[in-house]
């Protein structure tokens, strides 16, 4: 076995051609991963959970020497022009996404008010020819023809599939998600749910809106984007994760903002759902990108709409319309404290039926991940074409069939082939459809089908007629197990919509079964219809203050705040007792390593020496680039604990005084040690490492056999133990060492993040042996991060262009000061630590200044430490 001690010759580097350091911006990049093939990884490289294939984000600042060297020429005059800029970027960002909001609308309506067109006209002339099965295939042409094109673009785009709020979720959190962010996702996301509303499918434009405003979010600062490589342009500001989060949380803020005319509760959902860290600094800004896209949306939406620029009349995308009763009856309250106890009953009932919405979803998930994603990518959109000719057919028929003839009131009969944005009672009775009906008579089941989804909510809230108890059942019956279906699917689509319409049709179905059965003629049904929609969409979601919020704004209705506050907790508490919500639900099948807000009770139980990982990858001060690159190449981790060996005489000061010798065993008795821990967890029953930690990730490593031709050093990474250096070359690795050789005490230093090794590879940044470590060029922050956020990976070094003896110091680059914790440090410190500060590593250091291990976000996922408190328990 090759150690860390072993020596080549210098002939056997004849495949390294430079001899010496040169700066080369971009030159070590060579064309592919085929230079080196891997063995099977040592103990060291296997990762200790299977999630591990996730990476994280860097949210924690690097306070290394580049870094320094910028704050240094940081004065109050660039400080406030740094803050400048990001007010107007927040600004551009609101802006950016109302417009977006604003062209989504706009064909939205276009496309869906020339199929309803040219539908109501064929089903009126077919229902005296008899020909309605033309009419439905005219209806089936335009909605598998959009559905399918939604499908396509899906296709080009995979992570555009969804309402992209799990996601946006995820990267909030702390974790990467390749291409959430990218700009060909925010049009195939775009495109996508235009093309899947105007289709007739279950789905919401608003919930992908909030996906869209991450996506401007964090495009737009960066002034640059993989698609477009071709437009570059210098702008050196906000070249971090830190600097992009902040601004993603601003723009799904904005893009709910913009769905719902809500600014005040995009800002909490921003906060209750999707950051994970937040600063009393960013909140002034998430609201003003808030404001600013709900005030561009309603500027432009108004104008178009009325012609009246200026008015701001239309705040958002869905608008419940004005709550109120009817002037000629005078019983009629918006709802008393007697209502409060149906209220609560609805939101028991909400969160049941969210439950079961919840459950049915996430098997059809586990469905589509075993049976259709495996398959060629037509099945996708094959399922979403079937899902379209089911919900189509199904509105027909059940329109046709199983609608009720009821009569039209008299502020009804200004026609009802146009869907008009303006809430009045006048205009909501406007859209009701007379399918199938004689005269003077509407069909309810059609008006509930036959109208854009936000035009049935209104149906619902303001309708002066009414609908049948069992139109309504009916109708939620359909559409809940169709919506059901319909989400998760591989088209754009959100949730927040079809939910919503699910629920009013329940609350109304209890007003109407209250005043018909029961008796009581006070209560005002539109006040029941908006209660359900909160029941059920809380029910599904689980949100309470943001969900309240938006609600109350959507209203412009203050005095809706306590019972939909109080609808929305019994419709959480109920549903949380049988499952989670369903964005959780999603993030969960996806094995996302999620953090929650905090961790349960008992696992205070465990210190951060259980959960921790002892068996660690780490590099020296000064490392020669042969070591550098075999760790980077051998390894799958995204940072390096910076150390040096701590070998200390102790054993002769312990010979001659008593005192010192008591002291020094104390020390020695109350310090953990990287090799006590692992000969503590190789006794116990689940001993590390595990054959069942031996996962999916290992499908990556290649196992090729070396050829005859390769280089010294791509043979030392097939045959390497240790994939670490060793400072002492006459001490290699032996099957014979005691666990305190193999894991000897390391003074800990620092940490240095993987991109920052392969970017000193790449610019060519080491010294000779017989020159000094000052002569080593230097990088600025500025040439750090040029590569942000795609740094190059080490597969696509030219190896031929390294010279394997050089050294190169990583002292300047690394971060001295990163958060550590004690060994004796409980879980929830850990915990709320990692999580409020946004940590990717967090290193656990003992009292005399020596790494013993590391914690990243799998081990503190609940799985993990379910894991160790588990073994916690069989050890006592």
């Amino acid at each position: 076995m090759t150690g860390p001690g072993f020596k080549p010759s210098s002939s056997d580097f004849r495949a390294w051609s430079s001899s010496s350091c040169t700066m080369w911006p971009h030159g070590l990049l060579g064309t592919g991963r085929g230079n080196a093939p891997l063995s099977q990884p040592s103990p060291q490289t296997l990762p200790e959970h299977p999630l591990q294939c996730s990476q994280s984000l860097d949210y924690d600042r690097c306070i290394n020497d580049p870094y320094l060297e910028v704050l240094e020429s940081m004065d109050n005059k660039k400080g406030r022009r740094y803050e400048v800029v990001k007010w107007m970027m927040v600004f551009a960002i609101g802006v950016s996404t109302g417009l977006v909001g604003l062209f989504v609308d706009f064909f939205v309506q276009l496309f869906t008010q020339l199929k309803f067109r040219v539908v109501q006209t064929s089903v009126e002339e077919c229902s005296k020819k008899g020909c309605l099965a033309l009419s439905l295939l005219e209806l089936l042409g335009f909605n598998l023809t959009f559905v399918f094109l939604a499908s396509l673009l899906v296709l080009i785009e995979p992570v555009a599939a969804g309402s992209g709020i799990p996601e946006i979720k995820c990267y909030l959190n702390g974790v990467k998600v390749p291409g959430i962010v990218r700009l060909r996702t925010l049009a195939c996301k775009v495109l996508g749910v235009l093309f899947s509303v105007a289709g007739g499918l279950f789905v919401g434009k608003e919930g992908p809106m909030i996906h869209s405003g991450a996506v401007v979010g964090a495009g737009l600062p960066q002034f640059q984007s993989i698609s477009l490589r071709k437009i570059q342009f210098n702008f050196p500001y906000f070249r971090s994760d830190r600097d992009k989060r902040d601004f993603v949380s601003a723009g799904a803020a904005a893009g709910v903002a913009a769905a719902f005319g809500a600014p005040i509760g995009g800002t909490l959902f921003s906060l209750e759902e999707g950051s994970s860290f937040w600063n009393q600094g960013l909140t002034w800004k998430v609201l003003f990108c808030s404001m600013s896209a709900t005030f561009t949306l309603n500027f432009f939406r108004s104008g178009i709409q009325f012609g009246s620029w200026g008015s701001f009349q239309l705040p958002g995308l869905l608008n419940f319309g004005e709550f109120k009763c009817s002037d000629s009856d005078k019983k009629c309250h918006l709802w008393t404290a007697v209502d409060l106890g149906f209220f609560i009953v609805m939101g028991v009932i909400g969160g049941l039926l969210g439950a079961t919405f919840n459950c049915l979803n996430k098997r059809l998930a586990k469905y589509r991940m075993r049976n259709v994603h495996p398959k060629p990518k037509l099945v996708r959109v094959l399922e979403s074409l079937l899902v379209s000719l089911m919900t189509t057919v199904v509105v027909f028929v059940a329109s046709m069939i199983l609608g009720e003839c009821r009569q039209i009131s008299s502020a009804s009969q200004s026609g009802n082939d146009s869907f008009q944005p303006q809430v009045t009672s006048e205009d909501v009775n406007a859209s009701i459809k007379t399918f199938f009906c004689p005269n003077e008579t509407y069909n309810d089941m059609a008006t509930l089908f036959f109208n854009p989804q936000e035009s049935a909510i209104l149906q619902l809230f303001h309708q002066d007629g009414t609908f049948s108890p069992i139109t309504l059942a009916l109708f939620f019956v359909l559409y809940f197990l169709l919506s059901c279906w319909t989400y998760g699917m591989s088209v754009p689509s959100g949730l927040f919509v079809p939910s919503l319409l699910c629920g009013a049709a329940f609350g109304r179905l209890v007003a109407n079964v209250l005043k018909s059965y029961i008796g009581l003629g006070h209560i005002y049904s539109g006040t029941f219809a908006l209660i359900g929609a909160a029941a059920f969409l809380g029910g599904v979601v689980r949100m309470t203050i943001s969900l309240t919020v938006i609600l109350i704004e959507s209203t412009n209705e203050i005095t809706y705040g306590l019972p939909i506050m109080i609808t929305l907790m019994v419709a959480k508490w109920t549903g949380d007792f049988f499952n989670k919500g369903i964005y959780d639900i999603h993030v969960g099948l996806r094995g996302v390593p999620l953090l929650e807000w905090e961790t349960e009770v008992e696992m205070d139980k465990l210190r951060a020496s259980d959960i921790m990982e002892p068996n660690l990858t780490y590099v020296y001060p000064h490392t020669r680039i042969q070591s550098l690159v075999s760790i980077l190449r051998t390894t799958v981790h995204h940072a390096f604990p910076v150390v040096t060996e701590n070998r200390g005489n102790e054993k002769e000061f312990m010979k001659g005084n008593q005192l010192i010798s008591n002291n020094i065993k104390f020390k020695k008795s109350s310090i953990l040690t990287r090799a006590g821990e692992q000969r503590k967890r190789s006794q116990s029953m689940k001993s590390y490492p595990s054959s069942e930690l031996r996962n999916m990730c290992d499908e990556h490593i290649a196992t090729e056999e070396p050829s005859e031709k390769e280089d010294l050093l791509q043979q030392m990474l097939e045959r390497r133990y240790t994939p670490y250096p060793n400072l002492y070359p006459d001490q290699s690795p032996s099957e014979d060492w005691t666990m305190e050789e193999r894991f000897r005490p390391l003074t800990f230093h620092g940490l240095i993040l993987r991109s920052q090794l392969v970017t000193l590879l790449v610019r060519g940044v080491c010294y000779s042996e017989s020159q000094s470590s000052a002569s080593q060029p230097r990088l600025s922050y500025a040439e750090m991060a040029e590569d942000y956020p795609r740094y190059p990976d080490i597969h696509d070094l030219d190896l031929t262009l390294l010279n394997p003896r050089m050294i190169v110091d990583v002292t300047p680059y690394m971060n001295p000061s990163p958060f550590t914790v004690s060994p004796n440090t409980h879980v929830s410190q850990v915990f709320n630590l990692f999580r409020t500060m946004g940590l990717r590593h967090l290193p656990v250091v003992n009292a005399v200044g020596e790494i013993v291990g590391i914690i990243t976000r799998h081990n503190l996922t609940y799985e993990f430490l379910q894991g160790r408190l588990r073994q916690h328990y069989q050890t006592i």
